[in-house]
């Protein structure tokens, strides 16, 4: 038996894309995963709708 290399999962997530968006009413900064695109986002400080035409590519996760 040998010892994984990665941890569980990592072939599926290697490729993400990591998004840093800013609220529109409080500029607290969300971090959103590409894999996260379908779902809708609400900052968790104030409530309002993340809109992800303000984000701005951040690097690979």
């Amino acid at each position: 038996m040998s010892t994984p290399q990665h941890c569980p999962g990592f072939q599926q997530h290697k490729n993400l894309k990591s998004f840093t968006c800013k609220c529109p009413k409080c500029k607290k900064e969300v971090e959103i995963f590409s894999d996260e695109f379908d779902k809708e986002h609400v900052c968790k400080t104030c409530g309002v709708k993340i809109d992800f035409t303000a984000c701005t590519l951040d690097g690979a996760a």
